[in-house]
């Protein structure tokens, strides 16, 4: 980075960040500070929305995993438009009409105290963790790639996105977002023409998907039903629904920026706003991912794109091991552009003989530069096991580095940082919210007259669990793919807490004290089963949802009829 790529990147963050801090300087009601302006319209909720779920995690993983794997992850998504749909007929009427700060206030009003808090509870240990992530996802990758001390990028951007968000709350959350994803989209654009320019001359996106398809790169959707396999068909359907049917409709994140705008239709609006773009956005970056591969079929890229960890073996005492496999890679990479070549020769001269050899000599080319990566993560491995050989999240990063000129770089980076900061704010913003409405209250009663201190109180826990994810993500570590280790945490917690409130509006005969101990029966359930069976994680969330309820069914029927009549009518 240079000069021109520090000033786009610096004038582009602090400027949102001064902006929401100013606009929102003055927010002294409650209400405002924990729901956001009540004039906001459709645009800004659904922008809104699809910032809180689109985190630095969406830009830095998801091209990998479209490079590494192919667009199937698209998959993941499939029931999140009926899941919104869900929301808007079912969630949104009753929180608005109740005038709830919280979905776990309704839990109080529907059942009893301790489900409240339970849900309560649940919501902040999964977003808890889950902060600690996002804000340590585009940390490790860019102090890595750009030479930044991790802890510094860790904690400065953590208290950036701690001023403005405790400054202005909910509505300085919401003004942020809208021009944070104006960056994102055009960052995103951007690096797409960019990269289609970059391509061999002649080739095209035309011919660069041809490529991508022949390779199996552009494989949507799996029919298997192979209960194993993470991402098919049936995963995106019913465990993508209810995923994102608990993710959209119970975590407080989501629900806080829908819940306060200015009518139930601006909300519902707002909602089907990513009920259609949502799924579009997530398979143009698998696909820039796809034809990022593309891309490094014609250039040399590096045997390791975590080129910091690859360094510091190929200088270190084992450097002569690692060298062979840099040549052998180069060996495999070189033969492998002859095949492909002489695959886009036979099929561009229509040859039906000679194209489908040729296709079989690429791939078989292909996948001996894939063995060649795979002995070189062995090599890391055997060399220090704490390694992380997982490299794709670093994949879309190096080619931002390395291909596109700079001030673009800049704005790049910018998008990954935008990225974060939109998505943490919502999670601190939630996290406040709902330690002050249903946990403080529940204790020390907010009063109704004072407002400076009620929102005192929530700025107090919103700047906590700012240090408190700033803290977890300095001592975080993690192996996984990142897009993969938010899902599976959420997947863990997200099905149970989806359960208690699908009992809460459908089965009006079952009471608290039932569903409060079949939530903990069915949270235990899920975390043993997610460690000793092997099926995707996405099952989990059907899986804790279906315990959940069942279980309340069960536990009621034995303790009887309710004495007295509960819910939410």
């Amino acid at each position: 980075m240079n000069l021109t790529d520090w000033v786009v990147l610096l004038g582009t963050m602090l400027g949102i960040a001064a902006y929401g801090t100013w606009r929102t300087r003055h927010s002294s009601h409650l209400d405002t500070y924990l729901k956001g302006n009540a004039s906001t319209g459709w645009g800004t909720i659904g922008l809104s929305v699809m910032a809180t779920q689109a985190s630095a995690i969406t830009f830095l993983s998801i091209p990998g995993q479209g490079f590494e794997s192919g667009i199937g992850f698209v998959q993941n998504y499939f029931g999140l438009p009926l899941a919104l749909i869900i929301v808007c007929a079912v969630f949104l009427p009753i929180y608005r009409r109740l005038g709830v700060y919280t979905a776990y206030e309704f839990l109080g009003r529907r059942f009893d105290a301790k489900t409240r808090l339970l849900g309560a509870g649940l919501f902040l240990l999964q977003r808890g963790l889950a902060s600690g992530v996002t804000i340590y996802a585009p940390a490790i990758i860019l102090s890595t790639v750009l030479g930044w001390r991790l802890d510094l990028t860790i904690i400065l951007t953590g208290l950036l996105v701690i001023i403005y968000t405790v400054t202005g709350g909910s509505e300085a959350v919401s003004l942020t977002q809208k021009w944070q994803m104006a960056v994102i989209f055009g960052g995103m654009a951007t690096a797409f023409i960019v990269l289609l320019a970059k391509l061999p001359a002649g080739l095209g996106f035309s011919g660069a998907a041809h490529v991508a398809g022949a390779m199996g790169k552009l494989q949507a959707v799996d029919f298997s039903v192979d209960p194993s396999k993470r991402y098919t068909l049936w995963t995106g359907l019913l465990g993508g629904l209810f995923l994102s049917l608990s993710y959209f409709g119970t975590d407080q994140s989501q629900v806080q920026r829908y819940i306060g705008g200015a009518s139930l239709r601006e909300g519902r609006l707002g909602l089907m706003f990513n009920a259609l773009l949502k799924i579009p956005m997530q398979f143009f970056i698998l696909l820039l991912g796809a034809l990022v591969f593309v891309f490094y079929q014609f250039e040399r890229p590096p045997v390791f794109f975590n080129q910091a960890e690859w360094q510091r073996h190929v200088q270190g005492a084992d450097a002569g091991k690692f060298r062979i496999i840099e040549a052998d890679h180069t060996a495999a990479r070189a033969e492998a552009q002859i095949k492909l070549q002489t695959w886009l020769k036979a099929r561009a001269s229509d040859d039906t003989t000679a194209e489908p050899a040729a296709r079989t000599a690429m791939l078989d080319s292909q996948r001996r530069v894939e063995a060649v990566r795979t002995e070189a993560k062995s090599a890391l491995t055997a060399a220090d096991p704490r390694a992380k050989t997982k490299d794709s999240d670093y994949v879309f990063i190096t080619f931002i580095l390395t291909q596109l000129p700079h001030g673009l770089i800049g704005l790049l980076i910018a998008v990954m940082i935008a990225a974060a900061l939109g998505s943490k704010a919502s999670e601190l913003n939630a996290l406040g919210a709902t330690t002050t409405i249903d946990l403080w209250r529940q204790f020390r009663p907010l009063a109704a007259h004072d407002e400076a201190r009620n929102v005192r109180v929530a700025k107090w826990f919103t700047a906590l669990w700012g240090a408190f994810a700033i803290g977890f993500a300095l001592s975080a570590g993690f192996a996984e793919n990142l897009i993969e280790a938010i899902n599976i945490l959420g997947s863990i917690f997200y099905g149970v807490v989806l359960g208690v409130f699908l009992v809460a509006f459908f089965l009006k005969h079952v009471g608290g004290t039932a569903v409060f101990f079949a939530a903990l029966a069915a949270q235990t359930f899920v975390i043993v089963g997610y460690f000793s069976l092997s099926i995707g994680y996405l099952w989990y969330n059907l899986i804790g949802c279906a315990v959940c309820v069942v279980l309340s069914l069960l536990l009621q029927a034995l303790l009887g009829p309710m004495a007295k009549a509960e819910g939410v009518r």
